[in-house]
């Protein structure tokens, strides 16, 4: 089972993460080729869900923290250390961590 200071490090990683995927300009020409290869078949119910998936920090934050768990998990040799259910409310919370970083980040922009 993870320790604080471990889901704080996930927490941390998965916000910058997300903004990464989701924000950062360095991936504008890869989200902009993914917008025009959903404008070619808007109805095309795969290209709207990667649309989605790129453009929101829930979506996206979620399979950033569960990528970076089971990434921290196989390299820290702790996979098999607690039963699944355990790595799954390792991921509600290093996900839901993330997302509170990102909430607060979001709020910031809007003080400014």
């Amino acid at each position: 089972m993870l320790h604080l200071p471990e889901v704080a490090l996930l927490a941390l990683a998965g916000y910058r993460g997300t903004q990464l995927v989701v924000h950062d300009s360095i991936l504008d020409p890869a989200r902009d080729r993914v917008d025009v290869w959903h404008q070619k078949r808007p109805e095309s119910t795969v290209r709207t869900w990667a649309v989605t998936l790129i453009s929101c920090v829930y979506c996206t934050g979620w399979w950033v923290a569960g990528a970076l768990l089971l990434t921290w998990l196989l390299a820290t040799g702790t996979w098999h250390e607690a039963p699944l259910l355990v790595h799954g409310i390792e991921w509600l919370a290093v996900a839901g961590a993330a997302v509170l970083l990102n909430r607060w980040d979001d709020t910031r922009k809007d003080d400014a």
